[in-house]
C-alpha cells in the first residue's frame, strides 16, 4: 500500500486537489461530472467524509473537506480510485486517470476555510467558463446561494457560520465570493509548491502531536514541515537549562567543560526535528559529523545516570508532541 504524504487525524480540515495526468480532461461531459459527486456520495457514507465545498472543472478538481474519522487517505484512494473505474467505463479506455497522488493542505480549523471556499468556487470564473458563477452546475456554490436543497452529504453550516453578522446568509455569502479572492490565498496558490499546512506555527505542532499515522508512514519533506524547527528546540534548551543560546550553537575550540544544553541539542535535533547529521552540523558550527554520534551516546550515558537530566530533557520533548 502507497505510504500516505498526510499528517491525518479526527476532525481535520483539508483542501484536497487532483489533476488529470498529463492535464488530460477527466470530465468529459454531465455523466461523468455526475458520476464523480455520486463517488462522493459514497465516500460520506462509507467514511464519514464531510464535503464544505467543491468544484469539478474539466482536468481537474478541488475538494474542502473535513475527516470526523482522521481517514483521508482511505477516503480519497477509495475517491480517485471509483472514480477512475467510472471514468474508464463510461469513455471505453483503461488505466491511470489522474497525474499522481492527489494533494492535500492541511487546514487550521476556523481559520481559512471560508477563504478556502471562495478561491474554490471562484475557479470557473477564472478560467473564464461562465460570466456567472451560479451558472456552472458542477460546484457547490449554487447551493450557497439559491434556494435549492443541498446534498445530504454537503456540510454547508461551518462555511456560513464563518459569515459574521445578520441572517441572510445566501446574499452575505455571494456578496463575500464576489469581492475575489484574498491576496494571501492568491500568493498561495500561485507556488509552485503548496506547503502541506495553512495555518500557524502553534496549529502546526499541535496537528502533528495530535497525528495518527506513524512518523514511519509518512513522507520525509511532509514530516519535515510539520516538526519544528531546530531554532525553536534550541531556544527550549536554553530556557529550560537557563543557558544564553549562543553558548549551545557556537562552538568552543579547546579543552572545554562539558557542554550539556548543546549536547541535548543534538540529540533532539534527530529526535524530535529529525535533522541529518550533516544537518546538525552545520547548525553547530561543526565541520565534520563524526563527533556527532559519540556526543548523543555520552548524553544518553549522562540521562541513565542521572533522573533529573533525563526528566528534562523529556519536558523539552513533550513540549513539541507526546
Amino acid at each position: 500500500m502507497p505510504r500516505p504524504l498526510r499528517i491525518e487525524y479526527e476532525n481535520a480540515y483539508y483542501h484536497v486537489m487532483n489533476r488529470g495526468r498529463g492535464r488530460q480532461r477527466i470530465f468529459h461531459g454531465d455523466a461523468y461530472y455526475r458520476a464523480f459527486l455520486d463517488t462522493l456520495a459514497e465516500a460520506h457514507r462509507r467514511f464519514g467524509l464531510q464535503i464544505l465545498c467543491y468544484c469539478l472543472m474539466s482536468n481537474h478538481y478541488h475538494l474542502l473537506v473535513k475527516t470526523p474519522e482522521g481517514n483521508l487517505g482511505r477516503a480519497m484512494r477509495h475517491i480517485n480510485g471509483l472514480y477512475t473505474q467510472r471514468h474508464n467505463r463510461l469513455r471505453k479506455t483503461d488505466g491511470p486517470l489522474f497525474r499522481g497522488r492527489y494533494k492535500a493542505l492541511l487546514v487550521e480549523e476556523d481559520s481559512y476555510q471560508l477563504q478556502l471556499s471562495r478561491y474554490i468556487h471562484r475557479n470557473p470564473l477564472g478560467a473564464g467558463m461562465v460570466k456567472r458563477l451560479e451558472d456552472y452546475a458542477w460546484s457547490s456554490y449554487p447551493y450557497y446561494v439559491k434556494d435549492s436543497p443541498a446534498p445530504e452529504w454537503l456540510y454547508q453550516r461551518e462555511i456560513y457560520d464563518q459569515l459574521t453578522g445578520g441572517r441572510r446568509l445566501r446574499e452575505r455569502y455571494r456578496a463575500y465570493v464576489e469581492m475575489g479572492v484574498d491576496e494571501e490565498i492568491a500568493v498561495l496558490f500561485g507556488r509552485g509548491n503548496l506547503p502541506p499546512y495553512l495555518g500557524s506555527e502553534t496549529f502546526r505542532d499541535w496537528a502533528y502531536r495530535q497525528r495518527r499515522t506513524d512518523d514511519s508512514e509518512i513522507n520525509r519533506e511532509t514530516l519535515r514541515s510539520f516538526r519544528p524547527d531546530i531554532s525553536q528546540v534550541t531556544a527550549s534548551v536554553a530556557r529550560r537549562f537557563k543557558v544564553d543560546p549562543s553558548t549551545i550553537t557556537i562552538s568552543q575550540r579547546g579543552r572545554v567543560a562539558d557542554n550539556i544544553p548543546r549536547w541535548v541539542v543534538m540529540y533532539l535535533a534527530q529526535q524530535v526535528c529529525g535533522l541529518s547529521l550533516r544537518e546538525i552540523a552545520d547548525f553547530l558550527g561543526l565541520k565534520r559529523t563524526g563527533s556527532i554520534p559519540a556526543t548523543i551516546a555520552k548524553l544518553k550515558l549522562c540521562m541513565a545516570e542521572d533522573d533529573g537530566l533525563a526528566r528534562t530533557v523529556e519536558r523539552i520533548k513533550s513540549e513539541y508532541y507526546t
